[in-house]
């Protein structure tokens, strides 16, 4: 049974997004620990070792990392394999597509709450928002929803903890909740 989870993480906005999320997921009987990296190029070149040196029992790693117009199979791939030389089993690669902004983009309910901003939940149903993995500049088009008000970690501090785990429109965002899921039950 797994009784930790330790997030590897490509950015400190992740850290914040799932720190708001984490609780209305996971039981008290689990402990999460967060490893935040500077960046998708050091989380890539330290994740084996960071793994590997990994001392506490029942644990299971998680690894998000931004899409950043790179091909998601491949990234997906290549952090897989990583975690294979890790020789550790129990992991769960997930990749923000393309940014992780488009989770926000798919609840905008929650960016309206998060932001002060009133008028930006009916936009939902827009074709732009309704599957925001696929546009191509999530973070950019979040700071021209809020009209230049949401930074990449106070936005996140600010949207996260009114984000509806199961109603966002984010397939990626959805993905992720599921593979926790799935991972601890």
């Amino acid at each position: 049974m797994i009784k930790n989870l330790v997030f590897l993480l490509e950015e400190h906005s992740a850290k914040e997004l799932l720190t708001a999320i984490l609780p209305k997921l996971l039981s008290e009987e689990i402990t999460v620990f967060y490893m935040v990296f500077e960046g998708k190029q050091d989380l890539e070149k330290r994740l084996v070792d960071r793994m590997k040196g990994w001392q506490k029992a029942d644990s299971a790693f998680i690894i998000l990392r931004d899409q950043d117009g790179g091909d998601c199979l491949r990234v997906k791939q290549k952090l897989t394999g990583l975690c294979q030389q890790a020789n550790r089993p129990a992991f769960l690669v997930r990749i923000a597509c393309h940014e992780l902004e488009s989770f926000y983009l798919g609840d905008l309910q929650a960016v309206e709450r998060g932001m002060g901003i009133t008028g930006l939940a009916k936009q939902q149903q827009s074709r732009k928002f309704r599957t925001p993995d696929l546009l191509s500049d999530p973070a950019e088009e979040l700071v021209r929803l809020t009209q230049g008000k949401y930074q990449k970690i106070s936005g996140s501090r600010a949207i996260a903890p009114h984000i509806d785990l199961a109603g966002n429109c984010s397939d990626s965002f959805n993905a992720l909740v599921a593979g926790i899921r799935k991972l601890v039950w």
